[in-house]
């Protein structure tokens, strides 16, 4: 494949931006660069806006999606693929942390698989982030459209809502804010995750856990492993919800002032967070209602405060579900189109998509893009499919990000370049999280065998389609802009 020399592609845009990144002190967002230079992503994020980033995709994880694990194999089961899925994010966060804060550019783990592994993974981990994240954003905007019906029904209002119109509404309004600037784009997920994160808390606190029996009926509601030890296995297919898309954290590469200090911390508090809010909402949740109906609520958190029959934390809940669909979606959004933009920049797609906006410094081709995909998937297709093929997406980049890292430290061993972060007990959580993924695929065999072939042929028939037509168009020696001495062994 090495052999094939690039032609030039035929486009009738300005070249995309691939000169040098504004600084810390770059211009602010809305000021359009001096004429003749070529225009950048901005450089205005600290170590908060990545924990925003990565907590605001994920924490919606914990409001909808997981009790699906509890319908494959009860409420001990969930727990138990929990941790599990906790354990297999951790060495995900690890390594990307790692990767990231040394290949600091946008597309985060495609950048990281075209400077590491080679040109056909890039593209294929390149399609499994925008796929993961354009349905883990359509997942969102179809819980948003549901979780408003609901809450129009508890006041009477049935029938006066058509949830597919704020499903469409959700998509558009984030898309223009992600098209007018990632700083307050990030800013709002700031804010908002955090509301979202206080209300799981509230509602844990509300539940009085110190008091066994008088609002929690652990001891009546949990039934052990209605269908064995088999069951975890199950479950273990949507335990990974309660994290995925933690390793979007890595999106925002080209755009934190310091990536060296902002992913590694951003990432990893993002992962402790997730942890705690894991394990209180599955206590909370498995002490407030059967197996049998939490494992195909909707929207399990709201749900469980209206059984407290409080109204004020009906409320807060519809809220705090409410700000962690949007903040997930608004993420979702920034990270498909970095990817995507990423890729248009290097040719691995059209050329067009990799153009920045001049005034709004943002991604702004690859933003639109995804609009009518994403409410097409949103008003056509079930929530368990979405979250389906979400996971598989980001499953397939987690198997080669083991690989990614075992070939990281063969090709560069420490000391021979500078990392911003180290990640330890090297190579034990690579074949923990490659053990672990392997454990997830079966999982998802069990129960959508269909979707699972029928995503492999997909990624299959893509990259049959990189090879024999747009490799040509990539320019490989403009891809690696990483000041590295050649690889050992070469």
């Amino acid at each position: 494949m090495t052999a094939i020399q690039p032609v030039a592609e035929p486009r009738s845009v300005p070249s995309p931006a691939v000169a040098p990144l504004a600084g810390a002190g770059a211009s602010p967002a809305h000021t359009p660069p001096a004429e003749g230079k070529r225009v950048a992503l901005l450089r205005v994020l600290g170590p908060g806006h990545v924990w925003a980033l990565g907590v605001g995709i994920v924490l919606v994880g914990e409001f909808m999606g997981w009790n699906f694990a509890v319908g494959k194999g009860g409420a001990v089961a969930a727990l138990a693929a929990c941790w599990l899925a906790g354990i297999l994010y951790t060495c995900v966060a690890m390594i990307d942390s790692e990767i990231t804060s040394t290949v600091a550019a946008a597309g985060g783990q495609y950048a990281q698989a075209k400077h590491i592994i080679g040109p056909l993974a890039a593209f294929n981990v390149g399609l499994y982030l925008v796929m993961a994240y354009t349905m883990l954003e359509v997942s969102n905007a179809i819980v948003a459209g549901d979780l408003i019906e609901a809450f129009a029904q508890s006041l009477g209002l049935e029938g006066a809502v058509d949830k597919r119109a704020f499903m469409v509404l959700t998509v558009v309004a984030l898309a223009f804010l992600n098209y007018r600037g990632v700083l307050a784009t990030l800013t709002l997920n700031l804010v908002i995750t955090a509301a979202a994160f206080a209300a799981i808390v509230v509602l844990f606190v509300a539940t009085q856990p110190w008091a066994p029996g008088a609002v929690l009926k652990h001891d009546d509601l949990l039934v052990g492993l209605p269908y064995g030890s088999l069951g975890i296995l199950a479950a273990m297919h949507f335990g990974l919800w309660f994290y995925l898309g933690i390793e979007g954290t890595t999106q925002a590469a080209e755009e934190v002032r310091s990536p060296a200090r902002a992913l590694p911390l951003g990432t990893m508090t993002g992962m402790m967070t997730l942890l705690i809010a894991a394990t209180l909402t599955w206590y909370v949740c498995s002490g407030l209602m059967p197996w049998e109906y939490l494992g195909q609520a909707v929207t399990p958190l709201y749900d469980a405060a209206r059984l407290t029959g409080s109204r004020w934390l009906e409320l807060a809940l519809f809220l705090g579900t409410l700000f962690a669909t949007v903040a997930s979606a608004n993420g979702c959004i920034n990270d498909a189109s970095r990817a995507w933009f990423a890729m248009g920049r290097d040719r691995y797609m059209p050329v067009w998509f990799g153009a920045v906006h001049p005034t709004y410094r943002t991604p702004y081709r690859a933003i639109v893009f995804f609009v009518p995909i994403a409410i097409l998937f949103a008003v056509s297709t079930p929530l368990d499919q979405t979250i389906t093929f979400s996971i598989l997406s980001g499953l397939l980049g987690y198997t080669l990000m083991a690989l990614s890292i075992m070939l990281f430290r063969r090709k560069w061993p420490l000391g021979t370049i500078q990392r911003g972060y180290v990640h330890p007990l090297h190579p034990l959580p690579a074949l923990l999280l490659l053990g672990l993924c392997i454990v997830t695929y079966l999982a998802v065999f069990l129960g959508y065998g269909t979707q699972l072939l029928a995503m492999m042929a997909f990624y299959i028939t893509a990259s049959a389609w990189f090879v024999l037509h747009r490799y040509k168009y990539v320019r490989r020696g403009d891809q690696f802009t990483m000041p590295w001495p050649k690889p050992r062994g070469y």
